[in-house]
């Protein structure tokens, strides 16, 4: 008989504590799944649950994980215009539907619903945020489409208002079942493309942001991470920002989005104090978003941004030693030099918008 490695026999159990915890939260849902019936579904004790996922909040988030890296994500032709793609991404978006058959657990879990799940500041605040970075990946995709392209228009309202009718849909989905025509919903979204939003960029507070401070200091890029939109390895080499921003802090990938230069590589390394709920929350989220605009998009439409799930190896590259949720600091790498640091509320921006590199000398410091 073959003996199991340590790593194999943890990976066995973490399997088996997933497909227990997947049928508890189908038959009675999340509010209602107890752990010592999970940990009897998967014949393992009630520690050895714990031991791989510190809370039920975790192992559901961690569920609906597994369903979305299993899903099928089947190519489709690129959309000719942005009407187009906005149709696509909600039929896209729309298959998460439950059918008429689920029962209410098994809808909630098919349509990956956090409804009743984070009532706690932290987490209600951590979906905002994410809510926004989704926003902005769906506009500058949209945006990538002629004349947008050219005119540099922002659409970051268009896509908050698609994306408030597919959540929309979706929770009528899981409370009143068989309400509205998927079909009507994206044949609506297809149409939002016809409105003048007046969309603009001009936050009031970027100009009085506290300036980056120029330094020459040395740059050693981290390993490469999963880059989230893409699914492809993202290394830190390249000229270009740098921000590190924690889930409390997320709308601020856009204010170096919007100030970066030509040419530009722009990378957001999201971290968290909680990785084990949290962290998963994001993960959830933004893998499930980027999936759909893998399926709708072209890869030369898709976000011209690299957005990363940072264990604390950037950060510390970039000068974060304990980053935590309310973490907000970028730099500016020029030619294999940081040549600007900044930190806290506008760091982002700040980094984006530096001259450099200075002639300060190297070893220089966040300011």
């Amino acid at each position: 008989m073959v003996r199991l490695t340590r790593a194999q026999q943890q990976e066995r159990t973490r399997t088996a504590v997933l497909a227990a915890a997947r049928r508890e939260f189908t038959e009675r849902g999340y509010a209602d799944a107890k752990v010592d019936r999970i940990a009897e579904r998967a014949g393992l004790t009630r520690g050895a649950v714990y031991s791989n996922f510190p809370s039920k909040r975790a192992l559901y988030l961690a569920v609906l994980i597994d369903s979305l890296e299993r899903a099928e994500a089947a190519g489709a032709p690129p959309s000719p215009g942005p009407a187009e793609a906005l149709g696509a991404f909600a039929r896209v978006w729309l298959e998460r539907l439950p059918l008429s058959g689920d029962t209410p657990a098994g809808g909630k879990l098919q349509s990956r619903s956090l409804a009743g799940l984070f009532d706690d500041e932290p987490g209600r605040t951590a979906l905002a945020q994410v809510a926004r970075l989704e926003a902005l990946l769906l506009a500058l995709a949209l945006e990538s489409y002629p004349p947008y392209r050219t005119e540099r228009v922002r659409l970051v309202r268009l896509a908050e208002l698609t994306l408030t009718m597919l959540a929309g849909a979706g929770h009528l989905a899981g409370t009143a079942p068989g309400f509205g025509d998927p079909f009507d919903v994206a044949h609506a979204c297809r149409h939002l493309a016809d409105l003048d939003l007046a969309d603009r960029w001009d936050p009031p507070h970027l100009p009085y942001v506290a300036p980056a401070r120029l330094v020459r200091d040395a740059w050693e890029p981290p390993a490469a991470l999963p880059d989230q939109i893409t699914g492809r390895p993202a290394g830190f080499g390249a000229d270009g920002v740098i921000a590190v921003l924690g889930s409390g802090r997320l709308e601020a990938a856009e204010e170096a989005v919007r100030a970066a230069r030509p040419g530009d590589q722009i990378t957001v390394a999201v971290v968290t104090g909680d990785p084990a709920e949290v962290g998963r929350l994001l993960r959830l989220r933004i893998g499930d978003l980027a999936g759909c605009l893998r399926r709708v998009f072209s890869p030369d439409a898709w976000p011209d941004l690299r957005l990363v799930l940072d264990d604390g190896a950037v950060a510390s590259a970039v000068g974060v030693p304990d980053p935590d949720d309310g973490t907000e600091a970028a730099v500016r790498v020029r030619a294999g030099e940081i040549s600007a640091r900044a930190h806290g509320r506008g760091a982002a921006h700040a980094a984006a918008v530096a001259d450099g590199p200075a002639t300060a000398p190297s070893g220089g410091s966040g300011g």
